[in-house]
């Protein structure tokens, strides 16, 4: 047996647009000439997808405290070798992490403080909001 589920969800548009069609030229003058550029916005959205991910999210967690190999790393997970190597791979090409190879032992830790300072502030921002009582899902 299936049963669809359908969620219905009040949207007030007009909360979020402006009333009328006044355009603020000195604002618009003002942001025009300090755009990003395409390939600017295309690796910050890299790095955010990068971000977005529960897994790569928990394996970075886990990256920022330690060096670890793979079978630590799916040990501490819950998660295949497999898997956790696939995400390693990903997150090695956007150059997030990296690795050194000690034998037959592959050893990986963060390489990009950036990235490891946006996952820090996205904690804290989560613990900041939580402890006001608020759900971000709300």
């Amino acid at each position: 047996m299936f049963i669809k589920v359908v969620f219905l969800v009040e949207v007030n548009l007009q909360h979020d647009c402006c009333d009328g069609q006044l355009v603020h030229a000195e604002a618009v003058a003002d942001c025009l000439p300090k755009q990003l550029s395409l390939a600017t916005v295309q690796s910050l959205s890299e790095s955010f997808k990068a971000l977005a991910d529960p897994t790569r999210i928990r394996i970075l967690h886990n990256l920022t405290r330690r060096e670890l190999c793979v079978c630590d790393l799916a040990e501490v997970l819950g998660m295949t070798q497999s898997a956790v190597s696939h995400q390693l791979r990903y997150l090695r090409t956007l150059r997030i992490v990296k690795n050194r190879r000690d034998g037959n032992m592959v050893y990986y830790t963060c390489d990009d403080a950036h990235i490891v300072g946006l996952l820090q502030m996205g904690i804290d921002h989560i613990t900041h909001v939580e402890s006001d009582g608020e759900s971000v899902y709300e």
